[in-house]
């Protein structure tokens, strides 16, 4: 309870904003008046499986990166493995630095169009902050520590899981979330690869020439970045062990 009252002010300002944002387009939604398209679209039995779709994306993609760069930055600050941290990091570097779009698209000659191609380029998008994030998170634990712990009998393996990773923990779930938001918006960019999510609202808003239907993907994806960035920061406030920050 006195970890719950000492949480920063930030934790609930962002809460508020998604609480002030969403008020805000329910009301707009129900004072504006909407064409044929944009009330089919729109509809509640239509928009709740738009947005679990992009949910579904973005979880789907987010749980793949994190079994694939947590153990690959975990490996690469081990000894035997330190020498290719430059290597690895420059590859995953490459994946981000690519225009998603064209990424995405480039992905669908060798897999096809839909949810699988969309995945899989979301996956190589944002593995960056999680392998940097984790590589980080070990470097910067105090070798004196784990010195100590490897002096009382711990063996490499029980050090890495009770003293590396707990230490390390703050800099590898910032790297988590960051991943989050950066995948929620990413996915916007599926719809072009024919997987929907809430970027079927904006492209079809733009081919169309529906602005309502536009601001309303816009908003919503935005909605969506926000909640997920304060769900990701409440787990990596409780999650950290007590005396870490």
């Amino acid at each position: 309870m006195k970890r719950f009252r000492s949480l920063p002010i930030d934790v609930w300002m962002e809460p508020l904003l998604i609480v002030v944002g969403l008020v805000g387009y329910i009301v707009w939604y129900t004072h504006t008046t909407l064409t044929e398209t944009e009330q089919a679209a729109l509809q509640w039995s239509s928009l709740r499986l738009t947005i679990y779709d992009h949910i579904q994306l973005t979880v789907v993609s987010t749980v793949i990166v994190v079994v694939i760069a947590i153990p690959a930055g975990i490996a690469l600050t081990r000894p035997s493995l330190r020498r290719l941290n430059p290597i690895a990091v420059n590859i995953a570097n490459v994946g981000q630095a690519a225009p998603a779009v064209g990424l995405l698209v480039l992905f669908t000659f060798w897999l096809g169009t839909g949810f699988k191609t969309a995945v899989v380029g979301l996956v190589v998008y944002a593995i960056l902050p999680i392998l940097q994030n984790t590589i980080v998170g070990l470097r910067q634990v105090d070798q004196r520590t784990v010195e100590a712990s490897r002096g009382i009998g711990y063996s490499g393996m029980r050090t890495l899981v009770q003293v590396e990773l707990p230490l390390a923990v703050p800099v590898i779930l910032n790297g988590v979330r960051t991943a989050l938001v950066i995948l929620v918006g990413t996915a916007t960019l599926s719809t072009f690869i024919g997987a929907n999510s809430l970027g079927t609202l904006i492209t079809t808003g733009v081919t169309l020439f529906l602005p309502k239907l536009l601001v309303s993907g816009a908003i919503l994806v935005a909605l969506l970045a926000l909640t997920i960035d304060w769900l990701g920061r409440l787990f990596e406030l409780f999650a950290t062990p007590k005396g870490i920050s």
